[in-house]
């Protein structure tokens, strides 16, 4: 911690330096003040206003796999004070284990050696720590295989399993797929839910493409069904080129806007192929098309991004070693791995009954 360092370096408190507790600010004798910033991305504060008036010199984040990648761009916005005075540079230094969110993004630039020029990332390992506990590596050693590679190797790849339904760097790349083109007919995508139920989430595509996505936290079947015929009649996206997701409201949606269609996730899959259901074969075709660069996501909201990543990462095929239908994690399985419901990601899957329902076939070009 920075206060054992502080001893170790014979840095004493109360002469060298003090700690307020109450406001966590560490002030030196110089003046110089080392802010402690709590990054927690809270519901009150999506947008992180309470660092807006934040004026700093340089910044350090420990953990940085830990906050959100926003919470990352506000801090480094907020880096401007006396750079001009003291003719400096602004630097933020982050430190993190591996993980397969934003992070993930420094360490594969790296990696392909394309990481631009004022970037720099060490990869450091638990050996290249000298005052490390002996006993640390131990206990290291006695976690779950991921974990361990993970944390005592400094494995990026460490969850790259045969249960695995997304490639992840396929993921990273839907949002910079611009060689997919907007062409063909339009449709929309539509996981609803009512008011105190899960996000609705509607999704509007031209072709492979998604042009946007609407996102509401709390709807009324009236509102819903407006707003659906709203955007189809803005964008003159034919009845047949709607599905909706036909469990709770979706399905009272199906059966009075007459012409959409109504996806129901239990149906048996399409073509008599060995999958469970149709919205595991739907996920299955999703994996295919994004794992080979066939879709391509209008988005540059950053969490919106990141949420579309968590929520697709997680899917994984369920009972492999057991012969039978092909299977994937259930909503609720998901559900309790990243804390809420993968709305996003079903209503990308959603589309894919369009590609396995009427025959329709997206060439994948190595």
């Amino acid at each position: 911690s920075f206060f054992s360092v502080c001893s170790d370096w014979g840095i004493k408190k109360g002469e060298q330096y003090k700690f307020n507790a109450q406001s966590n600010v560490v002030e030196f004798l110089n003046g110089s003040q080392i802010l402690l910033k709590d990054l927690y991305q809270y519901p009150a504060d999506p947008n992180f206003d309470s660092l807006g008036s934040l004026e700093i010199t340089g910044a350090f984040i420990d953990e940085a796999n830990q906050i959100t990648e926003k919470a990352k761009n506000v801090v480094n916005s907020r880096i401007r004070y006396n750079l001009d005075k003291y003719k400096l540079k602004p630097k933020m230094l982050m430190s993190c284990n591996p993980a397969k969110n934003w992070v993930y993004d420094y360490y594969k630039q790296w990696r392909d050696n394309v990481l631009p020029t004022y970037q720099k990332f060490i990869q450091a390992k638990l050996q290249d720590n000298p005052h490390i506990s002996e006993f640390y590596e131990e206990q290291l050693r006695k976690l779950d295989p991921a974990s361990r590679e993970r944390l005592l190797h400094g494995n990026w790849e460490y969850d790259e399993g045969k249960d695995k339904l997304f490639d992840y760097e396929a993921l990273m790349n839907v949002f910079k797929n611009t060689d997919v083109k907007a062409e063909g007919e339009q449709y929309l995508t539509c996981d609803v839910a009512l008011m105190g139920s899960d996000k609705m989430v509607i999704t509007r595509w031209k072709g492979m493409v998604v042009e946007e996505i609407i996102t509401q936290d709390k709807s009324s079947a009236q509102n819903i069904e407006t707003l659906i015929r709203s955007i189809a009649e803005k964008y003159g996206i034919d009845r047949k080129n709607i599905i909706i997701d036909s469990d709770g409201v979706g399905q009272y949606l199906s059966h009075y806007m007459k012409g959409v269609t109504a996806f129901m996730n239990n149906a048996k899959a399409l073509k008599k192929e060995n999958y469970r259901n149709i919205k595991t074969q739907c996920y299955y075709k999703l994996a295919e098309q994004i794992n080979v660069g066939n879709v391509w996501i209008k988005s540059k909201d950053i969490d919106l991004r990141n949420r579309i990543i968590e929520e697709l990462d997680v899917v994984r095929r369920k009972n492999m070693d057991l012969d039978g239908k092909l299977s994937i994690l259930s909503k609720k399985e998901i559900k309790t791995m990243i804390g809420r419901s993968p709305d996003y990601g079903d209503s990308l899957m959603m589309r894919m009954y369009y590609l396995l329902g009427r025959g329709n076939r997206v060439l994948a070009w190595a």
